[in-house]
Protein backbone atom coordinates (compact mmCIF):
# COMPACT_ATOMS: atom_id res chain seq x y z
CA UNK A 1 0.00 0.00 0.00
CA UNK A 2 1.21 3.37 -0.65
CA UNK A 3 1.95 6.01 1.60
CA UNK A 4 1.00 9.54 0.71
CA UNK A 5 4.36 12.00 1.27
CA UNK A 6 3.16 15.85 2.17
CA UNK A 7 5.35 18.36 0.57
CA UNK A 8 7.10 18.88 4.16
CA UNK A 9 7.89 15.51 3.90
CA UNK A 10 6.28 14.19 7.21
CA UNK A 11 3.58 11.56 6.66
CA UNK A 12 0.38 11.56 7.92
CA UNK A 13 -1.32 8.79 10.21
CA UNK A 14 -4.05 6.56 8.43
CA UNK A 15 -6.75 8.07 10.53
CA UNK A 16 -5.72 11.77 9.86
CA UNK A 17 -4.88 12.85 13.39
CA UNK A 18 -1.73 14.54 13.71
CA UNK A 19 -2.10 15.47 17.24
CA UNK A 20 0.64 13.72 19.65
CA UNK A 21 2.53 12.41 16.47
CA UNK A 22 6.32 12.09 16.55
CA UNK A 23 8.22 11.90 13.56
CA UNK A 24 12.32 11.75 13.28
CA UNK A 25 13.60 13.34 10.24
CA UNK A 26 17.18 12.86 8.77
CA UNK A 27 18.99 15.73 6.98
CA UNK A 28 22.50 14.96 5.86
CA UNK A 29 23.02 11.75 8.08
CA UNK A 30 22.39 14.05 11.59
CA UNK A 31 19.02 13.45 13.38
CA UNK A 32 17.37 16.53 14.19
CA UNK A 33 15.10 17.34 17.14
CA UNK A 34 11.69 15.25 17.49
CA UNK A 35 8.99 17.45 15.93
CA UNK A 36 5.67 17.20 18.44
CA UNK A 37 2.10 17.85 16.17
CA UNK A 38 -0.40 19.68 18.55
CA UNK A 39 -3.96 21.16 17.24
CA UNK A 40 -2.22 24.42 17.56
CA UNK A 41 0.50 23.47 14.88
CA UNK A 42 -2.59 21.69 12.72
CA UNK A 43 -4.68 25.05 12.74
CA UNK A 44 -1.15 26.63 10.58
CA UNK A 45 0.29 28.12 13.96
CA UNK A 46 4.31 27.76 12.94
CA UNK A 47 6.30 24.86 14.17
CA UNK A 48 9.87 24.69 16.05
CA UNK A 49 11.42 22.34 12.85
CA UNK A 50 15.27 22.12 11.89
CA UNK A 51 15.08 25.32 10.25
CA UNK A 52 15.06 26.88 13.49
CA UNK A 53 17.43 24.86 15.51
CA UNK A 54 19.84 28.19 15.63
CA UNK A 55 16.90 30.25 17.36
CA UNK A 56 15.89 27.52 19.45
CA UNK A 57 20.02 27.30 20.43
CA UNK A 58 19.39 31.53 21.48
CA UNK A 59 16.25 30.89 23.56
CA UNK A 60 18.07 27.33 25.57
CA UNK A 61 20.60 30.14 25.95
CA UNK A 62 18.32 32.77 27.46
CA UNK A 63 16.70 30.39 29.93
CA UNK A 64 20.01 29.34 31.21
CA UNK A 65 21.31 33.04 31.71
CA UNK A 66 17.90 33.99 33.57
CA UNK A 67 18.34 30.71 36.25
CA UNK A 68 21.64 31.81 36.59
CA UNK A 69 20.67 34.94 37.97
CA UNK A 70 17.39 34.79 39.54
CA UNK A 71 17.51 38.65 40.37
CA UNK A 72 17.03 39.35 36.89
CA UNK A 73 13.29 38.03 37.24
CA UNK A 74 13.01 39.16 41.05
CA UNK A 75 10.09 41.88 41.53
CA UNK A 76 11.34 45.17 42.59
CA UNK A 77 11.23 45.80 46.29
CA UNK A 78 8.14 48.34 47.50
CA UNK A 79 9.33 51.18 48.89
CA UNK A 80 8.31 52.63 52.00
CA UNK A 81 6.04 55.33 51.53
CA UNK A 82 7.07 58.83 52.41
CA UNK A 83 5.45 61.59 54.80
CA UNK A 84 4.76 65.12 53.42
CA UNK A 85 4.82 67.92 56.24
CA UNK A 86 2.20 70.24 54.77
CA UNK A 87 3.05 73.73 56.75
CA UNK A 88 -0.34 75.39 57.32
CA UNK A 89 0.40 78.48 58.84
CA UNK A 90 3.86 80.66 59.72
CA UNK A 91 3.83 83.56 62.78
CA UNK A 92 6.54 86.00 62.01
CA UNK A 93 7.33 89.35 64.05
CA UNK A 94 9.18 92.42 62.98
CA UNK A 95 9.37 96.03 64.09
CA UNK A 96 9.19 99.36 62.42
CA UNK A 97 10.91 101.12 64.33
CA UNK A 98 8.40 104.30 64.67
CA UNK A 99 5.25 104.95 67.00
CA UNK A 100 1.99 104.03 65.11
CA UNK A 101 -0.75 106.06 64.99
CA UNK A 102 -3.82 103.54 64.83
CA UNK A 103 -6.71 105.49 64.66
CA UNK A 104 -4.82 107.54 61.58
CA UNK A 105 -4.29 103.71 59.93
CA UNK A 106 -7.68 102.78 60.39
CA UNK A 107 -9.25 106.44 58.29
CA UNK A 108 -6.78 106.28 55.85
CA UNK A 109 -5.29 102.35 55.27
CA UNK A 110 -7.01 100.26 52.77
CA UNK A 111 -8.05 96.63 54.38
CA UNK A 112 -7.86 97.45 58.01
CA UNK A 113 -9.79 97.19 61.09
CA UNK A 114 -8.97 99.45 64.13
CA UNK A 115 -10.08 97.02 67.51
CA UNK A 116 -10.37 99.23 70.08
CA UNK A 117 -10.92 97.21 73.22
CA UNK A 118 -7.54 95.44 71.99
CA UNK A 119 -5.33 98.27 71.46
CA UNK A 120 -4.46 97.51 68.00
CA UNK A 121 -4.89 97.35 64.18
CA UNK A 122 -5.99 94.86 61.45
CA UNK A 123 -4.44 94.51 58.18
CA UNK A 124 -4.68 92.20 55.23
CA UNK A 125 -3.09 91.68 52.06
CA UNK A 126 -3.35 89.11 48.85
CA UNK A 127 -0.39 88.48 47.80
CA UNK A 128 0.58 86.53 50.48
CA UNK A 129 -2.52 86.16 51.70
CA UNK A 130 -1.96 86.88 55.56
CA UNK A 131 -3.32 89.32 58.09
CA UNK A 132 -1.10 91.55 60.37
CA UNK A 133 -1.92 93.20 63.48
CA UNK A 134 -0.35 96.37 64.41
CA UNK A 135 0.06 98.27 67.54
CA UNK A 136 1.26 101.90 68.49
CA UNK A 137 4.45 100.57 69.66
CA UNK A 138 5.78 99.87 66.33
CA UNK A 139 5.26 96.34 67.02
CA UNK A 140 3.70 93.87 64.18
CA UNK A 141 2.81 90.22 63.95
CA UNK A 142 2.21 88.66 61.03
CA UNK A 143 -0.25 85.06 60.14
CA UNK A 144 -1.31 83.36 57.03
CA UNK A 145 1.98 82.99 55.12
CA UNK A 146 2.90 79.21 54.15
CA UNK A 147 6.62 79.51 54.27
CA UNK A 148 9.48 81.69 55.74
CA UNK A 149 9.86 83.53 52.58
CA UNK A 150 6.47 84.38 51.97
CA UNK A 151 6.34 85.86 55.66
CA UNK A 152 9.18 87.74 55.26
CA UNK A 153 7.64 88.73 51.37
CA UNK A 154 4.64 90.30 53.60
CA UNK A 155 6.40 91.50 56.33
CA UNK A 156 8.32 93.99 53.84
CA UNK A 157 4.91 94.82 52.08
CA UNK A 158 2.96 95.58 55.34
CA UNK A 159 6.33 97.75 56.29
CA UNK A 160 5.81 99.68 53.12
CA UNK A 161 2.25 100.26 53.12
CA UNK A 162 2.86 102.03 56.68
CA UNK A 163 5.63 104.25 54.79
CA UNK A 164 2.76 104.75 52.29
CA UNK A 165 0.26 106.09 54.87
CA UNK A 166 3.14 109.02 56.09
CA UNK A 167 4.78 107.15 58.77
CA UNK A 168 8.74 106.85 58.94
CA UNK A 169 8.73 103.10 58.57
CA UNK A 170 12.23 100.85 58.98
CA UNK A 171 11.77 97.47 58.70
CA UNK A 172 13.51 95.25 61.17
CA UNK A 173 13.74 92.85 63.76
CA UNK A 174 12.23 89.84 61.38
CA UNK A 175 11.83 86.47 63.26
CA UNK A 176 9.64 83.60 62.44
CA UNK A 177 7.91 83.06 66.03
CA UNK A 178 5.79 79.68 65.64
CA UNK A 179 5.19 77.14 63.01
CA UNK A 180 1.86 74.81 62.28
CA UNK A 181 2.52 71.82 60.06
CA UNK A 182 0.69 68.66 59.69
CA UNK A 183 1.26 65.14 58.39
CA UNK A 184 -0.72 61.79 58.16
CA UNK A 185 1.05 58.91 58.93
CA UNK A 186 0.14 55.36 56.64
CA UNK A 187 -1.01 53.85 59.87
CA UNK A 188 -3.08 54.46 62.91
CA UNK A 189 -1.83 54.71 66.43
CA UNK A 190 -2.72 52.99 69.67
CA UNK A 191 -2.48 56.06 71.90
CA UNK A 192 -2.69 54.49 75.71
CA UNK A 193 -0.21 52.39 75.19
CA UNK A 194 2.12 55.49 73.15
CA UNK A 195 1.64 57.33 76.02
CA UNK A 196 2.30 54.79 78.36
CA UNK A 197 5.72 54.35 76.71
CA UNK A 198 6.41 58.01 76.25
CA UNK A 199 5.56 59.12 79.97
CA UNK A 200 6.93 62.12 81.11
CA UNK A 201 7.22 63.42 77.93
CA UNK A 202 3.57 62.57 76.44
CA UNK A 203 0.37 63.06 78.34
CA UNK A 204 -3.18 61.65 76.60
CA UNK A 205 -6.46 63.28 78.75
CA UNK A 206 -9.16 61.67 76.15
CA UNK A 207 -11.53 63.70 78.80
CA UNK A 208 -10.00 66.81 77.82
CA UNK A 209 -8.30 66.32 74.44
CA UNK A 210 -8.90 63.56 71.83
CA UNK A 211 -4.98 63.33 71.29
CA UNK A 212 -1.93 62.94 72.79
CA UNK A 213 0.54 66.17 73.67
CA UNK A 214 3.84 64.77 72.71
CA UNK A 215 6.93 67.95 73.98
CA UNK A 216 9.92 67.52 72.43
CA UNK A 217 12.94 69.24 74.14
CA UNK A 218 15.59 69.46 71.32
CA UNK A 219 14.55 70.83 69.21
CA UNK A 220 11.73 72.80 70.83
CA UNK A 221 8.44 71.56 69.23
CA UNK A 222 4.67 70.58 70.26
CA UNK A 223 2.78 67.41 68.51
CA UNK A 224 -0.51 66.59 68.73
CA UNK A 225 -0.94 63.07 67.85
CA UNK A 226 -4.15 61.83 66.59
CA UNK A 227 -5.66 58.13 66.77
CA UNK A 228 -5.89 58.38 63.05
CA UNK A 229 -2.71 59.19 61.78
CA UNK A 230 -3.10 62.42 61.99
CA UNK A 231 -0.24 64.50 63.44
CA UNK A 232 -0.35 68.64 63.95
CA UNK A 233 3.64 69.79 65.04
CA UNK A 234 4.25 73.45 66.38
CA UNK A 235 7.20 74.44 66.37
CA UNK A 236 10.03 76.84 64.57
CA UNK A 237 11.81 73.41 62.94
CA UNK A 238 8.89 71.15 62.10
CA UNK A 239 11.20 68.61 60.08
CA UNK A 240 13.45 66.47 62.76
CA UNK A 241 10.53 66.01 65.28
CA UNK A 242 8.76 63.51 63.01
CA UNK A 243 11.43 60.82 62.64
CA UNK A 244 11.64 61.10 66.28
CA UNK A 245 7.83 59.67 66.59
CA UNK A 246 8.51 55.81 66.92
CA UNK A 247 5.60 53.17 67.32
Amino acid sequence: MATVVQKNGIKPLANGNLVGHVEKMKQGGDESIAILHTEEQVRGEPVLGVNNSEESKNAVDTLENVEADPSATAAPEESAPEIDIVINNVVCSFSVRCHLNLRQIALRGANVEYRRENGMVTMKIRKPYTTASLWSSGKVTCTGATSEEAAHTAARRYARCLQKLGFNARFGNFRVVNVLGTCSMPFGIRLAPFSEKHQGIASYEPELHPGVTYKLKEPKATLKIFSTGSVTVTGKNLFLPLDMVKM
